[in-house]
């Protein structure tokens, strides 16, 4: 800390503030950095199991196509919503939260509609270690979507009672990353799972 003296007046320079993060999005880029790690596990595991042989090969379900564009598109109006909570267009938030969570809904419905697919192709969740994985990865991220459907509902009724405008933007913040990152995720998982079907 330097000083300087100019007549009878002392100038202090103010020390530096430390960088610091809302300790909610600090909690939060921790439990993504771990959900991210546990993926990367499984997977890991796919592929060291995939070469020890004994492992049955079949075609993805088509509905997991249709879902990873209806994930895509959700990502879409979830940053909608957010740019428009920033210009306190509380009007269009409702509408893009609204719509993010139907899609959201929509999204969990085509993948247990691709397990059906997959039972009726005779892919068990019990059997072959191919579909144990498959099942294990999509169900998971799909534990993970309906995390994300509750949080998108709490920052809903927020929108409703005026709590989410360009003044307080932590939640939907928090909210859109959240939601982003299982987007990515399962991008991730839908292009792991076609190269190493």
């Amino acid at each position: 800390m330097e000083t300087s003296t100019t007549g009878d007046f002392k100038i202090v320079e103010e020390p530096s503030k430390p960088l610091a993060m809302e300790p909610r999005k600090f909690g939060m880029w921790l439990f993504m950095g771990s959900v991210f790690m546990l993926f990367a596990a499984l997977t890991s595991a796919y592929i060291v199991r995939e070469a020890e042989g004994n492992w049955v090969y079949f075609e993805m379900p088509r509905l997991f196509t249709i879902s990873t564009v209806v994930i895509l598109v959700s990502s879409i109006t979830m940053q909608w919503a957010y740019w428009s909570a920033k210009k306190d267009n509380l009007s269009n938030v409702k509408v893009m939260m609204t719509i993010t969570t139907v899609l959201g809904f929509a999204f969990l419905v085509l993948q247990w509609l691709g397990w059906v697919q997959l039972v009726a192709e005779k892919i068990y969740f019990v059997g072959n270690p191919s579909g144990s994985f498959l099942y294990v990865l999509t169900g998971v991220h799909a534990l993970h979507i309906i995390s994300a459907i509750v949080f998108l509902l709490i920052v809903l009724v927020a929108t409703y009672r005026y709590k989410v405008h360009s003044k307080s933007m932590v939640s939907i913040e928090m909210c859109t990353t959240y939601w982003h990152f299982l987007g990515g995720l399962w991008l991730y998982l839908f292009v792991f799972l076609l190269l190493y079907r």
